[in-house]
């Protein structure tokens, strides 16, 4: 192939800051998720309470450059066990995949004062979604921590067979990794 025919394929580089959503990020998360397939998409309006009612457990990745949210985690802390997370979804703009974007969003959000107690990270995984599966191993490993999965909301049973097995996946962090956040 001749040296014209190539093209040099830049990935954006611009600083990345990681902070708590505010109801006003709520469309800009809503067309963040639509982007990033295979993610399944809520209203908008689910999107806005997250922001707004959850923020304190999700996450934004904004580009200091423009202010464009590249990044988004939605997360809560299990009504009747503080110390368990569950990360709902994640989601990275192509422009910032591949920089450890969603690592370090899971990253900022365990270290936040809300997070102090979590001794658990849960979160739920399709066999297919190699991107997710990825991403909690890698942060897991970085962690030193101890991840496990088993079939959860099955096809048939919880789905009406509209959607693949979602795997309860279970990180134990250790202590001295909690300690670190």
């Amino acid at each position: 192939m001749p040296s014209s025919d190539l093209k040099l394929v830049r990935k954006r580089s611009d600083e990345i800051i990681f902070r708590t959503p505010e109801k006003e990020d709520g469309s800009s998360v809503w067309r963040l998720i639509r982007a990033c397939e295979p993610l399944d998409e809520n209203s908008l309006y689910c999107n806005l309470l997250q922001c707004d009612h959850f923020g304190d457990t999700c996450v934004v990745a904004e580009r200091r450059s423009d202010g464009e949210i590249v990044g988004w985690i939605s997360a809560y802390l299990l009504p009747d066990d503080s110390s368990t997370l569950f990360v709902w979804q994640v989601a990275v703009d192509e422009s910032a995949q591949g920089q450890g974007v969603a690592k370090r969003m899971l990253k900022s959000l365990l270290e936040r004062d809300v997070c102090g107690e979590v001794e658990t990270v849960k979160t739920t995984i399709t066999s297919d979604n190699d991107a997710s599966w990825a991403l909690f191993r890698s942060f897991a490993r970085s962690q030193g921590a101890r991840l496990t999965d088993e079939a959860y909301f099955r096809k048939d049973a919880h789905f009406d067979g509209a959607h693949a097995t979602e795997h309860m996946v279970t990180i134990s962090l250790p202590e001295a990794a909690r300690s670190a956040a």
